[in-house]
């Protein structure tokens, strides 16, 4: 198992819990019908989980502990919805059965696994015949800003070092279709959608977020504890973030790839 990079800081759960299918499976939906059995592989804080269970038969949710898995029980709980279970798994080795879903789903995940190709034929053989295996993740290295600041260069380069140092991949984005081949499924549909941060409210949001996690998430400590980054190096990144989210022509572009890999 890879390490996971961002870890679950309110500063991350800050940014994670605000998606959903339409921001951020949008690509899946004309998949989804109301008999489907979906599997949420890393479900995080659980935003998306539940709002696949108001579309579905049934959702089964997944993460790598209890601890992460909690995130999504919690959510699950608060929604009212039962159509719901949980449990806590390896994507690289899962405990079901072949063919036990019409749906897999993994949203950010492949990024931060060991092995994608594995985690992919993981997701496959518990998808049932005609059922689709659903990928989406960000491609770090064609996130694009403006104005441009030296800092938020920085920002990125740390970040894509620490991914790399925790036995990830942080530009995935462009390699799901490669993996999803390289994992024998041959019919494969790849796409790409986009996150943009341009009003004045999502900027603070996004550059507020940012420049609160790089100083308090476990990426800020695994950068200072593996002496990549001094603390005062962090403050300056943060600094930063919070001068783009002030900027009146502040533009941010967070570009995805996403497979619909046929079973």
């Amino acid at each position: 198992m890879a390490i996971y990079t961002h870890g679950h800081h309110e500063t991350v759960l800050r940014s994670h819990s605000s998606r959903d299918i339409a921001n951020s499976a949008e690509y899946l939906r004309p998949h989804l019908t109301a008999s489907t059995r979906l599997l949420d592989v890393g479900a995080g804080p659980g935003s998306i989980t539940v709002d696949f269970a108001g579309t579905v038969a049934h959702v089964t949710a997944t993460e790598i502990d209890e601890t992460a898995l909690s995130l999504s029980r919690d959510r699950a709980a608060s929604s009212g919805l039962t159509n719901l279970d949980f449990s806590v798994e390896d994507v690289h080795d899962l405990s079901f059965a072949d063919d036990s879903f019409d749906v897999v789903h993994a949203h950010q995940v492949l990024q931060h696994v060991a092995d994608p190709v594995q985690a992919l034929r993981e997701m496959r053989r518990v998808t049932a015949p005609g059922g689709v295996v659903a990928a989406r993740d960000a491609d770090y290295a064609g996130f694009i800003w403006f104005p441009v600041l030296p800092e938020l260069d920085r920002w990125l380069d740390l970040y894509r070092r620490a991914a790399r140092a925790n036995g990830g991949e942080p530009d995935a984005g462009r390699r799901l279709l490669a993996w999803a081949r390289a994992a024998g499924f041959e019919d494969v549909t790849a796409t790409t959608s986009t996150w943009t941060y341009a009003t004045p409210e999502d900027r603070a949001w996004w550059g507020g977020m940012w420049a609160d996690r790089i100083l308090e998430s476990a990426l800020a400590r695994q950068l200072v504890d593996s002496a990549m980054a001094a603390p005062d190096d962090l403050r300056d990144i943060s600094d930063a973030w919070r001068r783009w989210a002030d900027d009146g022509d502040g533009w941010y572009l967070v570009p995805h790839g996403e497979i619909i890999a046929r079973a």
